[in-house]
Protein backbone atom coordinates (compact mmCIF):
# COMPACT_ATOMS: atom_id res chain seq x y z
CA UNK A 1 0.00 0.00 0.00
CA UNK A 2 0.68 3.37 -0.43
CA UNK A 3 0.65 5.39 2.54
CA UNK A 4 1.14 8.96 3.72
CA UNK A 5 1.76 9.94 7.18
CA UNK A 6 1.88 12.94 9.21
CA UNK A 7 3.71 14.00 12.17
CA UNK A 8 7.20 13.96 11.02
CA UNK A 9 9.18 11.45 12.76
CA UNK A 10 7.35 12.02 16.36
CA UNK A 11 6.93 9.63 19.36
CA UNK A 12 3.98 7.42 17.13
CA UNK A 13 4.94 8.68 13.19
CA UNK A 14 8.53 7.23 13.30
CA UNK A 15 7.92 3.90 15.30
CA UNK A 16 4.69 3.83 12.65
CA UNK A 17 7.01 4.70 9.76
CA UNK A 18 9.60 2.28 10.58
CA UNK A 19 6.89 -0.59 11.16
CA UNK A 20 5.06 -0.01 8.02
CA UNK A 21 8.54 0.19 5.85
CA UNK A 22 9.42 -2.51 7.48
CA UNK A 23 5.39 -4.76 6.45
CA UNK A 24 6.95 -3.34 2.99
CA UNK A 25 4.71 -0.48 2.39
CA UNK A 26 5.81 2.52 0.14
CA UNK A 27 5.46 5.33 3.17
CA UNK A 28 5.85 9.37 2.60
CA UNK A 29 6.23 11.27 5.33
CA UNK A 30 4.93 14.58 5.84
CA UNK A 31 7.15 17.23 7.93
CA UNK A 32 7.65 21.02 8.10
CA UNK A 33 11.32 20.71 8.58
CA UNK A 34 13.83 20.19 5.85
CA UNK A 35 16.27 19.44 8.04
CA UNK A 36 14.66 15.77 8.63
CA UNK A 37 14.60 14.89 4.85
CA UNK A 38 17.56 12.66 5.54
CA UNK A 39 16.35 11.27 8.61
CA UNK A 40 12.99 10.19 6.87
CA UNK A 41 14.46 8.30 3.83
CA UNK A 42 17.17 6.46 6.18
CA UNK A 43 14.13 4.86 7.49
CA UNK A 44 13.48 4.24 3.83
CA UNK A 45 10.49 6.09 3.25
CA UNK A 46 9.83 9.46 0.83
CA UNK A 47 9.84 13.08 2.49
CA UNK A 48 7.10 15.29 1.93
CA UNK A 49 8.59 19.05 3.44
CA UNK A 50 6.16 21.48 3.77
CA UNK A 51 3.01 22.49 6.44
CA UNK A 52 -0.24 20.81 7.35
CA UNK A 53 -1.51 24.75 7.65
CA UNK A 54 -0.96 24.16 4.20
CA UNK A 55 -4.39 22.87 2.34
CA UNK A 56 -2.82 22.44 -1.13
CA UNK A 57 0.21 20.85 0.07
CA UNK A 58 -1.34 18.27 2.03
CA UNK A 59 -3.76 17.55 -1.23
CA UNK A 60 -0.56 17.13 -2.88
CA UNK A 61 0.96 14.85 -0.18
CA UNK A 62 -2.20 12.51 0.10
CA UNK A 63 -2.53 12.29 -3.55
CA UNK A 64 -2.40 8.76 -5.04
CA UNK A 65 -2.13 7.57 -1.30
CA UNK A 66 -3.99 4.34 -0.86
CA UNK A 67 -4.40 5.54 2.80
CA UNK A 68 -3.48 8.56 5.50
CA UNK A 69 -2.75 8.82 9.13
CA UNK A 70 -3.12 12.28 10.26
CA UNK A 71 -2.53 14.29 13.43
CA UNK A 72 -2.08 17.43 15.70
CA UNK A 73 1.78 18.55 16.17
CA UNK A 74 1.98 19.20 19.59
CA UNK A 75 1.79 22.92 19.78
CA UNK A 76 3.91 25.80 21.48
CA UNK A 77 1.41 26.16 24.95
CA UNK A 78 3.39 28.95 26.18
CA UNK A 79 2.22 31.25 23.55
CA UNK A 80 0.38 33.54 25.30
CA UNK A 81 -2.07 34.06 22.79
CA UNK A 82 -2.17 30.97 21.32
CA UNK A 83 -5.81 29.35 20.37
CA UNK A 84 -5.85 25.59 20.52
CA UNK A 85 -9.63 25.09 19.09
CA UNK A 86 -9.25 27.67 16.31
CA UNK A 87 -5.90 25.98 15.30
CA UNK A 88 -7.22 22.19 15.22
CA UNK A 89 -10.29 23.39 13.60
CA UNK A 90 -7.80 25.00 10.51
CA UNK A 91 -6.03 21.68 10.85
CA UNK A 92 -9.33 19.90 10.44
CA UNK A 93 -10.76 21.84 7.72
CA UNK A 94 -7.05 21.04 6.02
CA UNK A 95 -7.51 17.27 6.51
CA UNK A 96 -10.87 17.14 5.17
CA UNK A 97 -10.13 19.26 2.45
CA UNK A 98 -6.86 17.28 1.68
CA UNK A 99 -8.29 13.98 1.71
CA UNK A 100 -11.40 14.98 -0.64
CA UNK A 101 -9.37 16.43 -3.00
CA UNK A 102 -7.08 13.57 -3.33
CA UNK A 103 -9.50 11.00 -3.49
CA UNK A 104 -8.12 8.71 -0.13
CA UNK A 105 -10.90 5.93 0.59
CA UNK A 106 -8.52 5.22 4.14
CA UNK A 107 -8.11 7.31 7.16
CA UNK A 108 -6.62 6.84 10.32
CA UNK A 109 -6.63 9.71 12.64
CA UNK A 110 -5.05 10.24 16.07
CA UNK A 111 -7.76 11.57 18.05
CA UNK A 112 -7.90 11.86 22.03
CA UNK A 113 -9.30 9.92 25.05
CA UNK A 114 -12.57 12.13 26.07
CA UNK A 115 -13.31 12.99 22.75
CA UNK A 116 -16.82 12.06 23.02
CA UNK A 117 -17.14 14.76 25.68
CA UNK A 118 -19.01 18.14 24.38
CA UNK A 119 -18.38 20.04 26.93
CA UNK A 120 -16.21 20.95 30.06
CA UNK A 121 -13.53 18.46 29.09
CA UNK A 122 -11.03 21.13 28.43
CA UNK A 123 -8.52 21.39 25.91
CA UNK A 124 -9.98 17.59 24.97
CA UNK A 125 -12.82 19.74 23.21
CA UNK A 126 -10.32 20.27 20.56
CA UNK A 127 -10.35 16.83 19.40
CA UNK A 128 -14.21 16.47 19.75
CA UNK A 129 -14.56 19.58 17.27
CA UNK A 130 -11.61 17.53 14.90
CA UNK A 131 -13.78 14.28 14.80
CA UNK A 132 -16.65 16.72 14.23
CA UNK A 133 -14.93 17.56 11.08
CA UNK A 134 -13.43 14.65 9.54
CA UNK A 135 -16.91 12.43 10.42
CA UNK A 136 -19.24 13.85 7.68
CA UNK A 137 -16.74 12.76 4.93
CA UNK A 138 -18.20 10.96 2.67
CA UNK A 139 -17.02 8.00 0.48
CA UNK A 140 -14.26 7.75 2.96
CA UNK A 141 -13.82 5.13 5.77
CA UNK A 142 -11.72 6.62 9.10
CA UNK A 143 -10.54 4.93 12.30
CA UNK A 144 -10.81 7.80 15.41
CA UNK A 145 -7.36 6.54 17.41
CA UNK A 146 -8.24 7.52 21.09
CA UNK A 147 -4.73 6.77 23.66
CA UNK A 148 -5.46 7.09 26.76
CA UNK A 149 -2.75 9.57 29.09
CA UNK A 150 0.52 9.12 27.73
CA UNK A 151 3.05 7.73 30.07
CA UNK A 152 5.77 10.76 28.61
CA UNK A 153 3.37 13.58 29.87
CA UNK A 154 4.15 12.29 33.56
CA UNK A 155 7.85 14.07 32.49
CA UNK A 156 5.98 17.27 33.31
CA UNK A 157 5.87 16.20 37.18
CA UNK A 158 9.44 16.32 37.01
CA UNK A 159 10.43 19.22 38.89
CA UNK A 160 7.81 18.76 41.06
CA UNK A 161 9.48 15.60 42.74
CA UNK A 162 13.04 17.20 42.50
CA UNK A 163 11.40 20.27 44.37
CA UNK A 164 9.48 19.50 46.98
CA UNK A 165 9.47 15.32 46.72
CA UNK A 166 5.62 15.00 45.84
CA UNK A 167 3.55 14.68 42.87
CA UNK A 168 1.11 17.23 42.97
CA UNK A 169 -2.35 17.77 40.47
CA UNK A 170 -6.31 18.14 40.13
CA UNK A 171 -6.62 14.43 39.69
CA UNK A 172 -4.36 11.68 41.79
CA UNK A 173 -4.11 9.52 44.76
CA UNK A 174 -7.03 6.79 44.26
CA UNK A 175 -8.31 7.88 40.35
CA UNK A 176 -7.54 5.08 38.12
CA UNK A 177 -6.23 5.63 34.66
CA UNK A 178 -5.03 4.16 31.41
CA UNK A 179 -1.85 5.03 30.41
CA UNK A 180 -0.15 4.28 26.94
CA UNK A 181 2.94 4.23 24.93
CA UNK A 182 3.41 5.93 21.80
CA UNK A 183 5.06 2.41 20.39
CA UNK A 184 1.85 0.90 21.33
CA UNK A 185 -0.21 3.45 19.71
CA UNK A 186 2.18 2.94 16.71
CA UNK A 187 1.67 -0.84 16.88
CA UNK A 188 -2.17 0.12 16.67
CA UNK A 189 -2.47 2.47 14.07
CA UNK A 190 -0.28 -0.15 11.75
CA UNK A 191 -2.83 -2.50 12.24
CA UNK A 192 -5.29 -0.44 11.89
CA UNK A 193 -4.79 1.42 8.62
CA UNK A 194 -4.06 -2.22 6.49
CA UNK A 195 -7.58 -2.73 7.96
CA UNK A 196 -10.29 -2.89 5.59
CA UNK A 197 -13.39 -1.14 7.20
CA UNK A 198 -16.36 0.43 6.09
CA UNK A 199 -17.60 4.08 7.76
CA UNK A 200 -16.63 5.10 10.96
CA UNK A 201 -14.68 3.21 14.05
CA UNK A 202 -13.73 4.20 17.43
CA UNK A 203 -10.91 2.74 18.85
CA UNK A 204 -9.09 3.10 22.45
CA UNK A 205 -5.46 2.37 22.49
CA UNK A 206 -3.86 1.74 26.34
CA UNK A 207 -0.74 -0.39 27.64
CA UNK A 208 -1.71 -0.61 31.33
CA UNK A 209 -4.70 0.47 33.91
CA UNK A 210 -3.37 1.85 37.06
CA UNK A 211 -3.97 4.34 39.85
CA UNK A 212 -2.18 7.53 40.44
CA UNK A 213 -0.97 5.75 43.92
CA UNK A 214 0.34 3.05 41.92
CA UNK A 215 2.16 5.51 39.87
CA UNK A 216 4.04 6.98 41.99
CA UNK A 217 5.16 3.57 43.67
CA UNK A 218 6.59 2.79 40.17
CA UNK A 219 8.46 5.57 39.80
CA UNK A 220 9.00 6.15 42.96
CA UNK A 221 11.21 2.83 43.68
CA UNK A 222 12.51 3.67 40.15
CA UNK A 223 13.90 6.79 41.09
CA UNK A 224 14.85 6.18 45.32
CA UNK A 225 11.92 7.44 46.20
CA UNK A 226 9.94 4.39 47.45
CA UNK A 227 7.75 7.09 49.49
CA UNK A 228 6.77 9.24 46.46
CA UNK A 229 3.10 10.18 46.78
CA UNK A 230 0.51 11.67 44.61
CA UNK A 231 -1.26 14.65 46.13
CA UNK A 232 -4.45 16.38 45.17
CA UNK A 233 -4.83 19.82 45.09
CA UNK A 234 -7.61 22.12 44.38
CA UNK A 235 -8.29 23.39 40.35
CA UNK A 236 -7.15 27.01 41.83
CA UNK A 237 -3.52 25.56 42.95
CA UNK A 238 -3.36 23.86 39.84
CA UNK A 239 -4.13 26.57 37.77
CA UNK A 240 -1.71 29.05 39.62
CA UNK A 241 0.70 26.22 39.22
CA UNK A 242 1.06 25.61 35.65
CA UNK A 243 1.10 29.55 34.97
CA UNK A 244 4.12 29.90 37.10
CA UNK A 245 6.15 27.12 35.37
CA UNK A 246 4.97 29.22 32.31
CA UNK A 247 2.06 27.71 30.69
CA UNK A 248 0.00 30.56 29.30
CA UNK A 249 -3.58 30.82 31.26
CA UNK A 250 -5.76 29.98 28.47
CA UNK A 251 -3.87 26.53 27.64
CA UNK A 252 -3.88 26.19 31.94
CA UNK A 253 -7.10 26.74 32.28
CA UNK A 254 -7.71 23.77 29.73
CA UNK A 255 -5.40 21.59 31.54
CA UNK A 256 -7.25 22.21 34.72
CA UNK A 257 -10.93 21.63 33.04
CA UNK A 258 -9.30 18.27 31.54
CA UNK A 259 -7.97 17.07 34.28
CA UNK A 260 -11.30 17.74 36.24
CA UNK A 261 -12.95 16.11 34.32
CA UNK A 262 -10.70 13.16 34.82
CA UNK A 263 -10.72 13.30 38.46
CA UNK A 264 -15.11 13.07 38.29
CA UNK A 265 -14.54 9.99 35.92
CA UNK A 266 -16.10 11.54 33.25
CA UNK A 267 -13.02 11.54 31.03
CA UNK A 268 -12.25 7.83 30.97
CA UNK A 269 -15.95 6.74 31.14
CA UNK A 270 -16.74 6.00 27.25
CA UNK A 271 -13.09 4.22 27.50
CA UNK A 272 -14.23 1.68 30.01
CA UNK A 273 -17.31 0.79 27.99
CA UNK A 274 -15.13 -0.04 24.88
CA UNK A 275 -12.05 -0.85 26.25
CA UNK A 276 -9.44 -2.70 23.95
CA UNK A 277 -9.79 -6.04 24.24
CA UNK A 278 -5.86 -6.60 24.03
CA UNK A 279 -3.61 -3.99 26.02
CA UNK A 280 -0.26 -2.59 24.64
CA UNK A 281 3.15 -4.36 25.44
CA UNK A 282 4.87 -1.19 27.01
CA UNK A 283 4.01 -1.48 30.58
CA UNK A 284 4.58 1.70 33.25
CA UNK A 285 8.10 -0.72 34.65
CA UNK A 286 9.29 -0.06 31.25
CA UNK A 287 9.14 3.40 31.13
CA UNK A 288 10.11 4.10 34.87
CA UNK A 289 13.20 3.21 33.75
CA UNK A 290 13.23 6.31 31.12
CA UNK A 291 11.49 8.47 34.07
CA UNK A 292 14.69 7.80 36.30
CA UNK A 293 17.60 8.56 33.75
CA UNK A 294 15.43 11.93 33.15
CA UNK A 295 15.30 12.21 37.04
CA UNK A 296 18.92 11.71 37.66
CA UNK A 297 19.49 14.60 34.97
CA UNK A 298 17.34 17.47 36.41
Amino acid sequence: MKITVTGSLGHISRPLTQELVKKGHSVTVVSSKPEKQKDIEALGATAAIGSVEDADFLTTAFTGSDAVYTMVPPPNFSEPDFDLMTHCRLLGNNFAHAIEESGVKRVVHLSSIGAHLAKESGLILSHHALEGILNPLSDVAITFMRPVAFYYNLYGFLPAIKNTGTIASNYGAEDKLAWVSPIDIAAAIAEEIVTPLAGRKVRYVASEELTCNEIASILGAAIGKPDLKWIVISNEQMQSGLEAFGVAPKIAAGLVEMNASLHRGELFRDYYLNRPKVMGNVKLADFAKEFAVAFKQQ
